[in-house]
């Protein structure tokens, strides 16, 4: 797919871009290149092919998860204004 000058200038004036007459002609000849890629990987047949979340096949190291810290909330909310029940209480402000 080639992009017309008029194209161009289209996407320039969505995108807020100044185009000088030089730099428009560059820009049409990069994304008429970028379409030309996409419409040869449009072309390639994918039947059968999986869908993969990944390119490659790895596998995240994840660290086990584990308690670290100890459970303090007694002591934090003893030194809260207002507790109760094991919740911290806000004055309201939306009405």
């Amino acid at each position: 797919m080639s992009l017309t000058l008029e194209q161009v200038d289209r996407i320039a004036r969505l995108a807020r871009i100044e185009l000088t007459s030089a730099e428009r002609e560059a820009t049409q000849a990069k994304l008429s290149g970028i379409f030309g890629l996409i419409e040869q990987m449009q072309a390639v047949d994918t039947t059968g092919v999986a869908p993969m979340s990944h390119p490659q096949d790895v596998v995240q190291r994840l660290r086990e998860d584990a308690v670290t810290e100890s459970n303090r909330r007694e002591a934090y909310q003893a030194v809260a204004p207002e507790a109760e029940r094991g919740l911290y209480l806000v004055p309201k402000v939306i009405e």
